[in-house]
């Protein structure tokens, strides 16, 4: 009895845990990369440290070392490697340093060569392990720290709609690679606390070839598009010249019986064309591509100046159109394309009839005037949960069955340095004043 109620409990742990919208994993192809990159940040930090002076006796021997400055930092021996339960190990082994300083040594005894070597081999060891351990602690948890601090978590798209990249659970390691799941749902910044319910099929990553491989389920394009819907930018609202001149004339020839019929000031008077979506459109991917889903309504109306506009006709226009991703640099770009087109009237199969004809003119609107405006839009993209200062290149992009992967390379667009010295803490210029452990802790 107890098996069968623990099963159940986990079986309504699993069906309420969320599902990710969006999935990322770093291969081990990427650390060699990543570990040169950070090497080199590392050595520059340890090139700056100020070694103070060292001044004593011993016995009858009186010293002052001064002037230390490290003039060679080597980190041959290294490995950056992917760990389970720790998720990522650096290992630095046999490091040299080359110092450069001022000595001033009294003694009262001949023949002390080997004293005098021993001494200040461990006395520049000392002063090493208190300067550059807690250097090497404040750069791995400060100042990599402030790194990370520039991955977009949940932050604007644009002036309408916002995306969340918050992380469901933990990295998991294994010893290729490392696995993470991000929420990956947009949200209208009017209703940030809004969200869309996620019953997308989960993506999954299997490929290990390229340094990073990013997923995304068709939740992640419908939230998008339910946000954009809910914030009210799908709609388009053509008056007077904004209607082309060629589309006009045959809109004004197809509804001539009742314009016709009007007053003298209506009939002379400009031609309204509205566009508005009527619900959320919907994304589709297969392996064969991926297809977005549009149901909108089209009316046609005269607005005389200073009376009500008089409506000519209304109808539903079906869309379906093809979309590719891309990633650039580290946005995720789409360009939609028509595919298939019609109009309907919701009123009668006899009123559908004599539509036909305005058939070709508003698929060419939509061609020439809404398609730029859309792929205007969507061609900015929406960034992709990386640290300034990296990019993706040399991208592939695979569908599947509910959810899309795209492999890419990585590569460094700017230093490591650069972009730390632009988002250091103010108060972490000097890394003695961090939280450091003491230097024997951080030896260790």
């Amino acid at each position: 009895m107890a098996l069968f109620g623990a099963l159940i409990l986990a079986l309504l742990a699993g069906a309420h845990a969320e599902l990710p919208g969006c999935k990322i994993r770093i291969t081990s192809k990427a650390l060699e990369l990543v570990k040169q990159e950070g090497l080199r940040f590392l050595e520059q930090e340890l090139e700056t440290v100020t070694i103070p002076d060292l001044r004593g006796s011993e016995g009858h021997f009186f010293y002052n070392i001064s002037e230390v400055k490290v003039t060679e930092l080597q980190l041959t021996f290294s490995e950056l490697h992917f760990q389970p339960d720790q998720e990522l190990v650096l290992q630095i082994n046999n490091a040299s340093w080359g110092l450069r300083f001022r000595r001033q040594l009294l003694y009262w005894f001949l023949k002390v060569y080997e004293f005098l070597s021993t001494f200040i081999t461990s006395g520049m060891r000392f002063l090493l392990n208190q300067q550059i351990c807690p250097v090497l602690y404040h750069a791995g948890t400060v100042l990599l720290n402030s790194l990370l601090d520039t991955v977009p978590v949940r932050s604007a798209v644009d002036e309408l709609v916002g995306i969340d990249y918050s992380l469901l659970k933990d990295p998991v390691a294994s010893t290729s690679n490392l696995d993470m799941e991000f929420r990956g749902a947009f949200y209208p910044l009017t209703e940030a606390n809004w969200s869309l319910s996620n019953r997308a099929v989960e993506p999954q990553l299997q490929e290990e070839e390229r340094m990073v491989y990013v997923a995304f389920s068709e939740f992640f394009f419908d939230s998008a598009m339910e946000s954009y819907f809910r914030a009210g930018a799908l709609k388009l609202s053509l008056v007077g010249d904004k209607v082309p001149h060629d589309l006009d004339m045959v809109l004004r020839a197809s509804y001539f019986g009742s314009i016709v019929l009007m007053s003298p000031a209506v009939i002379d008077s400009p031609l309204k064309l509205e566009l508005r979506v009527m619900e959320p459109p919907r994304c589709t991917i297969k392996p064969s591509g991926t297809t977005v889903s549009v149901t909108a309504s089209v009316t046609i109306a005269l607005v005389p100046p200073n009376q009500p506009e008089v409506q000519l006709s209304s109808m539903i226009m079906d869309a379906r159109l093809s979309a590719k991703m891309a990633l650039r640099g580290k946005a995720l770009r789409t360009q939609l394309d028509l595919r298939r087109f019609r109009i309907y009237s919701n009123q009668s199969a006899l009123e559908s009839l004599a539509l036909i004809p305005l058939q070709t003119p508003l698929k060419t609107l939509l061609q020439i005037a809404v398609m730029p405006m859309l792929n205007e839009r969507t061609w900015r993209g929406v960034q992709i949960p990386l640290p300034e200062g990296i990019d993706f290149v040399r991208e592939v992009v695979t569908n599947h069955a509910g959810f899309l992967t795209i492999g890419a390379d990585l590569h460094f667009a700017k230093g490591l340095r650069e972009v730390i010295e632009k988002n250091r803490p103010a108060d972490t210029r000097d890394p003695r004043t961090s939280s450091a452990p003491p230097p024997s802790t951080a030896a260790v």
